[in-house]
């Protein structure tokens, strides 16, 4: 016999003394390192924010989420100052049952490994590896891949390591699960003067918080929302460095908004600010350079990599840290006595990099839950929906017969969409609107049927420019727009996003698109994103993989079925 309905449980609240007894809580924790979150629970939230700094995602349907607990979620969390006792505390007050010990007991030694070994700068020797515990020193040092690294011992405790090997050590001991704590410090480059001109304007409490946080370790990641403002921590962290900056962005159009916020909102002028680019080669103490231009190849070597030596920079910050690549990597391992400031909206990467974030550009130094900054009402509110069509015969017919490789783009670019993507749109007359997609030919199509204009890669950066401005200013109000709108495009104005394809099932993908909503409105309307989807069909089961990471931040999806589009089913435009 069940003693407990489920609605009890929900109801259940802490104790005068503070402290929940067991079966109240809304936590399941399980010794596989598995959390059950009871979504309807009424401490279902304080139990997301107390999990959320060493616990991820893995599953988001309607009542119950599942997170689970990894080395690397427990050693940002160490690094960014949360201690063991607050881990397991926080799992002991929310979980319904007993936690099961060897678990807390695994929690307590996985996030004791972090800071074992540290790198740190001898007066006699330079840079050194110190260990507090002798024996982790001696394991590492039998590491084939680790021991070239090394130099001459001087002591039981510390070993001499080659500067120029910073980086790859960090990331090999992360490897071998021992990560080491960088305590060696950072040059502070060539001086520039940078200050912020806060006329009629201030940093919002968490900006400044983010950017606290970030001087003080020195190196490491800032997780914002999307329009919440990440440019102006990096502007202000700027002007905490006053020295001459490199700034790597996704693309030309990035890079120059930067450029604009930087003129409004700093004592920087145009001439100090170069931008290096497929179109520009300008060096100047603050230089912006794009991810493509940095990582492009001739004969074989990357021929712009003089760029990270052809200033004294104090500072590298690395715009949608999320999206670097491979070969940035490489260039950053040789960059670590320099400040470097990751900015983005979310950690999540679907190569399964996020290690080398966390070796490279350093750990995560402050991260704002989406909501919490949406409650304080510094970006929009948004619902999200997803309208689910039903194929043709024909379509089902072809989508069942076709080759594995080429079934998600038959169903993600089916025509059915269309004129589901035009009933959506009817439901919000006259609001700017976003269509976005990943096949160009799905894009034209819409483009033509909706009388919207098109950005894509082959855009040129100036009509691209003069597209966007065209829909801040409210000439145009829908624009039809493939990935390369998914990143560091500022359109505030934007309330509504129609996603039809995208890039399987991304993650970061999802949070960008609805990122461009975000900004704020001036009649402080909610936003509405939109997702279409084929029902039984590939395109079903990344939809639901693409959604995991804005569950995590709070966000619910209804579904819909793209039959009722005229009917109730769908929010009012308001």
């Amino acid at each position: 016999m069940v003693a407990d309905s489920a609605d009890h449980l929900r109801k259940r609240r802490p104790n005068p003394e503070g402290a929940l007894t067991l079966t109240d809580g809304p936590l399941i924790v399980q010794s596989d390192k598995t959390l059950l979150l009871e979504v309807d629970h009424d401490l279902a939230e304080d139990a997301r924010t107390a999990i959320a700094p060493f616990a991820e995602l893995e599953r988001a349907p309607e009542h119950v989420h599942t997170y689970r607990i990894t080395p690397l979620a427990l050693w940002n969390a160490r690094a960014a100052g949360h201690d063991a006792e607050q881990v397991v505390d926080g799992l002991v007050r929310y979980s319904r049952f007993p936690v099961p010990q060897p678990l807390l007991v695994d929690i307590v030694e996985t996030m004791g490994r972090f800071g074992r070994l540290q790198l740190v700068n001898d007066p006699a020797h330079g840079l050194v590896l110190s260990s507090v515990d002798r024996a982790v020193l001696e394991e590492v040092l039998r590491n084939k891949k680790i021991i070239p690294m090394l130099g001459s011992r001087i002591d039981d405790d510390t070993v001499v390591v080659h500067p120029s090997e910073r980086g790859r050590l960090k990331q090999m001991l992360l490897k071998v699960g021992w990560p080491a704590e960088d305590l060696a410090g950072y040059v502070d480059g060539e001086a520039h003067p940078i200050e912020l001109q806060q006329d009629g304007w201030n940093l919002r409490d968490y900006q400044r918080q983010a950017v606290q946080s970030f001087w003080a370790g020195g190196s490491g990641v800032v997780v914002l929302p999307c329009g919440a403002g990440k440019t102006l921590v990096g502007a202000a962290a700027m002007a905490e460095a006053a020295a001459t900056t490199l700034i790597l962005v996704t693309n030309t159009v990035a890079g120059r908004q930067w450029k604009r916020e930087l003129i409004e909102r700093t004592s920087l002028t145009e001439e100090e600010i170069g931008e290096y680019s497929g179109e520009k080669k300008e060096i100047r103490p603050v230089t912006i350079a794009t991810y493509q231009v940095i990582t492009r190849r001739s004969k074989g070597e990357y021929k712009h990599l003089e760029l990270f030596d052809s200033r004294d920079w104090g500072l590298v910050v690395y715009d949608e840290v999320h999206l670097l690549p491979a070969p940035v990597f490489r260039m950053t391992a040789d960059l670590q006595s320099r400040r470097r400031l990751g900015l983005t909206a979310t950690l999540v990467r679907e190569d399964g990099r996020e290690g080398d974030v966390f070796s490279l550009i350093g750990p995560k130094r402050y991260d704002a839950p989406w909501k919490d900054i949406e409650a304080q009402g510094w970006i929009a509110p948004a619902e999200c929906v997803e309208v689910r069509v039903t194929l043709t015969d024909d379509e089902r017919l072809r989508y069942a017969t076709s080759e594995a490789e080429d079934r998600y783009k038959l169903c993600a670019t089916a025509r059915t969409k269309a004129p589901v993507v035009k009933a959506i749109l009817d439901q919000h007359p006259g609001e700017p609107a976003l269509v976005i997609g990943a096949y160009l030919d799905q894009l034209h199509e819409l483009g033509e049927a909706l009388d919207a204009p098109i950005v894509e890669g082959s855009t040129k950066n100036k009509e691209r420019e003069e597209l966007f401005d065209a829909f801040r200013r409210g000439e145009i109000n829908r624009l039809v727009v493939s990935k390369v709108a998914n990143f560091s495009i500022d359109l505030p104005e934007a309330s509504v996003a129609v996603q039809v394809s995208g890039t399987f099932g991304s993650r970061q993908e999802e949070a960008q698109r609805l990122g461009r909503l975000l900004r704020p409105k001036s009649d402080r309307k909610q936003a509405h994103f939109y997702s279409v989807v084929s029902r039984d069909t590939l395109d079903t089961d990344y939809a639901a993989h693409r959604q995991r990471f804005l569950a995590e931040q709070g966000y619910a999806y209804r579904i819909v079925d793209a039959d009722d589009l005229l009917g109730p089913a769908l929010p009012d435009a308001g």
